[in-house]
């Protein structure tokens, strides 16, 4: 049973929400698992059936529940890493987040990733990386391709780094980079500099040279910032400035 009154100002409705979040996070109900019917739960946590309808709109909104298609019922589920990167990086536009800030981001994580990946990678990841090398120096004159080539490049460093954390963190900040990237690209033809940063990036990985990963990443996430400075863009923009044009 649940006191609705501890809350000052809190509607009921978003009290039971956490309530239930709560649960879901400590465990106590797992994914998959099929909720209560409404009369039930709300009889459970003592509300009426209206307050809670109200907070399983909100969990299903936020990915922590779901209908399966075609019935009635509610199954715990998790957000989708993809809804997750959406919703953050739609804050990032709307707090006016700016490409200065989303590169000390970058340049923060992207090197950890590298690190990481050259510690765990595995033969699966190298060949997808191989992959991406391949299609780049193939894509050499082409912006919308190399901008494509290089987020999943990244992508891909994050994946062989089999860090959760890291991989959710970068994700919004990755979406937000690619208008910034492809203005960056069309403009300077640096192709020749990027797939020479990725190769030995890749060949650190391979050999586990976690401090030269980490360098070349480093390096690679610098020249960025120098060329889109010489592109004539201001690092001081709104990441939703490119997003607008």
């Amino acid at each position: 049973m649940l006191d609705l009154s501890s809350v000052s100002g809190e509607p009921a409705y978003e009290q039971v929400a956490r309530a239930i979040e709560k649960q879901i996070l400590d465990g106590l109900v797992a994914p998959g698992e099929t909720l209560p019917s409404e009369t039930a739960f709300a009889a459970q946590l003592g509300v009426n059936r209206s307050t809670l309808r109200e907070a399983l709109r909100a969990l299903e909104q936020n990915g922590l529940v779901y209908r399966e298609p075609g019935r009635k019922k509610l199954r715990v589920g998790a957000p989708r890493t993809l809804d997750l990167s959406r919703r953050i990086a739609s804050a990032m536009v709307i707090q006016r987040v700016t490409f200065a800030e989303l590169y000390d981001a970058m340049h923060a994580l992207e090197p950890a990733s590298a690190a990481g990946a050259a510690l765990a990678r595995d033969a699966p990841v190298l060949a997808l990386l191989d992959e991406n090398l391949a299609q780049t120096r193939r894509a050499l004159d082409n912006s919308v391709s190399l901008t494509e080539l290089d987020i999943e490049f990244h992508h891909l460093i994050a994946k062989a780094a089999r860090n959760r954390a890291l991989d959710l963190a970068r994700q919004p900040l990755s979406a937000l980079f690619y208008p910034a990237f492809y203005s960056v690209m069309s403009r300077l033809h640096a192709g020749e500099r990027l797939l020479t940063a990725h190769q030995k990036i890749v060949e650190a990985v391979r050999g586990k040279d976690v401090a030269t990963a980490r360098s070349w990443m480093e390096r690679h996430i610098e020249d960025f910032r120098r060329g889109y400075e010489l592109a004539n863009l201001d690092i001081t923009d709104p990441v939703g400035a490119l997003i607008a044009r």
